[in-house]
């Protein structure tokens, strides 16, 4: 069965006022987007459930982390439980701002990973290499090691909530992109990971998206990769070219 093309569009720490918050839903409330393609948005937490409110209902909403407790004593974070609790489908997990900034290691993203997917939630999985790392030929095997935790927490079943999202850590923000025969060859050596660590039905089904500097012009031809299965989308996701991005794929 063919994958379902997603397009996600990761807000990080933006925008800066509510009233922003809303121009940006009112230029995507009024875009015309590719109905077959799934498409969420990622607000800051503070924004998650008035955005949702207000959010066409053909678009989903993410939260950007979550813990792995259910409740308790740990001030400053978000349950897997209360995103669930308030209607939110997704959220994104093992960011490379979360692994290097806070400092969240392969196992603790995998702990994550599998609260999230325990009480409910889909998970956008991130994972990516150093521009030292791309250049020591060392992709693979970086992307694998962050990989192989959570396949040991998760059971074969899980994966269908999993949505790995690609992300070379030297693509984001800087403007600079990963060609479509590297990202091609990056999502390749992920199936072909998964096929071996998981199963061939798995690596077959999951989808594998591609995130760093995507913009309208370079995400047509990213689009057309055979293992590129959609987008995580930060700074355009700001800007009214993010319909364009979700409409890559379209003649």
């Amino acid at each position: 069965m063919p994958r379902q093309f997603f397009v996600g569009g990761n807000f990080k720490m933006n925008p800066a006022t509510q009233e922003q918050k809303r121009a940006l839903v009112k230029i995507l409330n009024g875009a015309t987007i590719d109905s077959s393609v799934e498409v969420v948005v990622s607000p800051p937490a503070l924004y998650l459930l008035p955005l949702k409110e207000i959010l066409r209902k053909d678009v989903k909403v993410a939260a950007q982390n979550c813990y792995f407790k259910p409740s308790g004593a740990f001030t400053g974070e978000i349950s897997p439980a209360q995103l669930v609790d308030a209607g939110i489908p997704y959220v994104i997990l093992g960011h490379s701002e979360r692994r290097t900034l806070f400092h969240e290691t392969s196992e603790l993203v995998a702990q994550k990973t599998q609260a999230a997917l325990q009480a409910g939630l889909s998970v956008i999985l991130c994972v990516g290499e150093t521009l030292q790392e791309r250049e020591a030929n060392q992709t693979a095997q970086v992307v694998e090691s962050q990989l192989a935790p959570v396949v040991a927490a998760l059971a074969e079943s899980d994966w269908s909530k999993i949505v790995i999202a690609y992300e070379p850590v030297w693509a984001i923000g800087t403007g600079k992109v990963a060609t479509s025969a590297q990202a091609q060859q990056a999502h390749a050596d992920i199936r072909g990971f998964l096929s071996q660590a998981v199963s061939a039905t798995v690596a077959d089904a999951t989808r594998i998206i591609y995130g760093g500097s995507v913009t309208a012009a370079n995400s047509k031809e990213l689009g057309t990769q055979k293992d590129v299965d959609g987008f995580l989308v930060g700074g355009a996701s700001l800007k009214p070219e993010f319909a364009d991005i979700i409409n890559a794929t379209q003649a």
